[in-house]
């Protein structure tokens, strides 16, 4: 889904041990980061855990835990 489909723009995804494992969007980028937020809180200890948020609309990845990848958080 992306904003040219009229689907929801901001894309969060969990991954454990190098896999997906669960996936979120939304159209909103602040209902999105505080998605993020939680899903560390709740998901962070799952082995090699990693979320990130993809604006869906540019293919920009905004943050990345562990690491962020952009200074706009």
């Amino acid at each position: 889904m992306n904003e040219q489909s009229g689907g929801p723009r901001f894309h969060l995804t969990l991954f454990s041990g190098g896999r997906p494992m669960q996936h979120g969007w939304w159209a909103s980028e602040a209902t999105a980061r505080r998605k993020w937020t939680a899903w560390i809180g709740e998901h962070g200890s799952l082995p090699d855990a990693r979320v990130t948020l993809v604006d869906e609309g540019t293919g920009e990845t905004l943050t990345e835990w562990p690491g962020a990848v952009s200074g706009r958080e």
